[in-house]
Parts: structure tokens; sequence; C-alpha cells
């Protein structure tokens, strides 16, 4: 038997050898910040910095540089609005052109023919029927009357020229109202150029041969004349205001 400390020790006839005592592991203390004689926080990374203004730097570059840059971007802006009004105007240019064709279609032989034959058919009646209407008539006794001269226009005694003939003189003005109120309504036309040229007749027109549309359309021709009805009844754009006479 031995001692202790790597000396042999018989236990029960077997020896063992004892281990000298383990002794415990060292523990680290934790690492501490370092102090600081400053009584504020350490600055953050994420906090928001004031942003130098290239127009009050010292530097004359950056001066160079910030004018020039706002200088290109008022160039831009110019251009951009300059073109637009410039794509306006070619667009209200071919309007005055489409409208300023029909214009010269509408002064044609056919069409003045067929203007004229209307016109004649139409003031023989009002001449006929004239006593018919009183001396100061109201608007709605005035449209009746409009109404039936238009409707006898489209009959056999509605005057001397055969009626196939006045029928044919009459589509054709159809035709040309139809076409116009289509063009305006599709801002493929000039408004302003079609009613200085044609609103006083196609007004006029359709106060006499409403009442005979409305017939055609009863018959079956549903849609006859819309256009010409939309145009008509979308009326003249409001005049500007006139100045008051002086006193």
């Amino acid at each position: 038997m031995k001692k202790p400390g790597g000396k042999t020790i018989d236990q029960g006839g077997v020896p063992v050898t004892a281990s000298p005592q383990a002794k415990p592991p060292a523990v680290k203390k934790a690492a501490t910040l370092p102090e600081t004689t400053e009584g504020f926080p350490w600055p953050s990374n994420h906090e928001i910095k004031k942003e130098s203004n290239p127009f009050t730097d010292r530097d004359w570059r950056m001066l160079i540089y910030a004018w020039s840059g706002l200088l290109v971007r008022i160039v831009i802006i110019f251009t951009l609005l300059f073109s637009v009004f410039q794509f306006l105007a070619n667009q209200e240019q071919k309007r005055v052109e489409q409208t300023m064709a029909l214009v010269e279609l509408w002064e044609s032989k056919d069409f003045q023919q067929a203007q004229r034959a209307l016109k004649e058919r139409l003031a023989a009646l009002n001449a006929k029927y004239d006593n018919l209407l009183g001396a100061n008539p109201t608007p709605t006794e005035e449209q009746v009357f409009r109404q039936r001269i238009g409707i006898e226009a489209m009959t056999a005694d509605g005057g001397t020229m055969p009626l196939a003939d006045f029928s044919d003189n009459f589509d054709r003005v159809v035709y040309f109202l139809n076409r116009l109120a289509i063009c305006v309504d599709g801002k493929l036309c000039s408004r302003e150029v079609a009613d200085s040229y044609f609103r006083d007749y196609a007004d006029s027109f359709w106060s006499y041969f409403a009442g005979y549309i409305g017939k055609e359309r009863k018959a079956g021709s549903a849609n006859y004349a819309s256009a010409i009805e939309s145009y008509v009844r979308q009326g003249a754009p409001p005049a500007a205001p006139s100045p008051a006479p002086a006193p």
C-alpha cells in the first residue's frame, strides 16, 4: 500500500494507483466596456447625417455642376411642354383641313343642286301655307308648322319636281350632314369651323324634316339620320358674354 500522490495502495489484493486531486477550471471575468470621460452615448451609424447643399457649397466646381444640372432639367421640361403644345396644334390644324375639305365638297355642283332643290320646295310650301301661321307664333306652333311642311315636301304633291328626283336630292343632303356630324363627333373635324359653315343649315334642315325622319324610323330605319340629330341637339358652343353697353 502506497500513500496518495501517485503511490500504490493495496485494496483487497488489487493494486490501485491513486491520482492527484484535480483543480477546478479557472472562470474568466466578463469583459467590461472601457470607461469614457464623455457624458453622451456612442454615436449610431444609423443616425441621419445632414447632407450638404451643392448650391451653397464653397467649391466653385460643385456650384457649376449643381446649376448646370438644374438648367438641363428646366430645358427638358420646357421641351416636353412645347412638344405637347405643338402636337395639339398639329391635331387642330388637321381637323380644320378636314373640315375645309367638307366645305369644298358642299360647294360642289351636285350638293349645290341638292340644297337648291330643298330650298325651292320648302319656299313654295311656306308661301302656300303662310296664312295658317299667325303673326306672332309661339315656338311650339312654329315647330309644328315646319314639320308639317317637311312631311308634305316628301310627298308627290309637295312641289313641281318629281318626288323621285327630289328624294335623290334629299338623300344627298342627308348623306352630307351625316358625314359632317360623324366627323365632328369623332373629333376628326373642327367643331368651331363646322359650326361656322353648317350650324344654321343643319338646324333649319332638322326643324323641317324631323317629323319625316321620325316616321321613317318608326317604319324600320331606327338609326336614320341619328348623327344629324345628335349634332343638332348638341348645339353650338356657348358664346363668350358680350360687354355691357355703355350708359
